[in-house]
């Protein structure tokens, strides 16, 4: 378990913190995992005080086309022929004493996830956090014109006590597993409970989604009692939808598209694969976050 890739940097005196997790990568399509995560740590005034650090547990070259390895390398940034940046990826842990509460937002690993998880449950043993909580996001039939569905997975029956709150349904997916998954498998043995709230965002469209993020940071401020100021992301959300509307609306075919989704999310009709709205986004070249 013990790994020279968590480093300490500040020692705290907390009482059995809640850890809240957010990763770029696969789960983040809107920007869901990270942003809420950014925005709980800015709402809070959470500083940092820990850090798994990046070496061994990401590829940044992948022989494949400039777009698709572009994914995977640092960014960099030059001025007038100097550079200014070059970032690697960051896993960084927060705290607010005052919430009792512990954050990270993190890059999902490429490898090593068994080292990676060691890091998360060290820091876990080490403050005696018994609970995760994990937010994160797939790309799905929700339009942009209604708030996101909400899907949960547990690593405890016991958790399933939470859902009657939330409004959030449990998970039912047969497919490629994520870091969380493997964390969520792993944490009975590490005496911790975890649960992984997921956002279905509107497949047709990318970057931030603050319409989402609102979403996600209100269930999660549900979830572990906390008093979070929402205005700004709702205030951006209106704003964002409007402008989302205008948009489709000029586009018939794509309006068309949205009207169905309308139709089926308030007929509760759900569908993971999404089929036709699939195909018909790779054919206009729109990449699903």
């Amino acid at each position: 378990m013990n790994t020279g890739k968590l480093k300490i940097e500040r020692e705290l005196a907390l009482s059995e913190p809640r850890l809240v997790m957010g990763l770029s990568g696969w789960m983040d399509g809107g920007d869901v995992s990270t942003g809420t995560i950014r925005y709980l740590r800015k709402q809070l005034g959470a500083e940092s005080f820990a850090r798994i650090e990046p070496e061994g547990f990401y590829l940044y070259s992948f022989p494949a086309p400039m777009e698709l390895s572009a994914i995977l390398r640092p960014h960099t940034k030059m001025k007038e022929g100097l550079i200014q940046q070059f970032e690697l990826p960051t896993n960084t842990f927060y705290y607010s004493a005052q919430h009792n509460l512990v954050l990270f937002k993190g890059r999902e690993p490429n490898l090593a996830w068994e080292e990676f998880a060691d890091c998360i449950f060290g820091l876990c043993h080490k403050l005696k956090i018994s609970r995760i909580f994990f937010i994160g996001s797939v790309a799905g039939l929700t339009p942009h014109t209604r708030e996101p569905r909400m899907t949960f997975s547990i690593s405890d029956e016991k958790l399933k006590v939470l859902l009657p709150q939330t409004g959030l349904r449990l998970s039912n997916y047969d497919g490629p597993a994520s870091i969380t998954t493997y964390l969520t498998s792993r944490a009975p043995k590490e005496g911790v409970s975890m649960l992984n709230m997921v956002a279905e965002v509107p497949a047709y469209v990318q970057g931030y989604n603050p319409r989402c993020i609102e979403t996600a940071v209100r269930f999660v401020s549900r979830l572990l009692d906390l008093q979070v100021n929402l205005d700004y992301l709702r205030e951006m959300g209106d704003e964002f939808e409007k402008k989302l509307t205008d948009i489709v609306s000029g586009q018939p075919e794509l309006a068309k598209k949205v009207s169905e989704l309308e139709a089926d999310y308030d007929n509760q009709v759900f569908d993971t694969e999404m089929g036709d709205l699939k195909e018909w986004l790779q054919e206009k070249g729109i990449r699903l976050d």
